[in-house]
């Protein structure tokens, strides 16, 4: 995992509370449904954390939000690409 995808997958760790390590996540897995299991209001509290951190805005009604949550490799890239701070 790169510097930016082990953020990523921290972040994602502390927002929904999951009870695994950033070891245990392969960065190529889905973050919903089969994946790691997420939802929609994990992804909500997921974004708010983005944008803290990274000044990321990403809005639910987004017609990409799919593809920017595919995994954590995916949103590492979004991330790194549209972080302001």
């Amino acid at each position: 995992m790169t510097p930016i995808q082990q953020e990523i997958a921290q972040l994602i760790i502390d927002a929904v509370n999951l009870e695994i390590t950033v070891n245990e996540i392969d960065p190529a897995t889905p973050i919903f449904k089969e994946g790691l299991g997420l939802d929609s209001i994990d992804a909500l509290e997921i974004s708010v954390e983005l944008s803290k951190r990274y000044g990321v805005q990403i809005k639910t009604g987004d017609a990409n939000i799919e593809q920017i949550f595919a995994s954590i490799e995916v949103l590492a890239e979004y991330v790194a690409t549209h972080q302001s701070h």
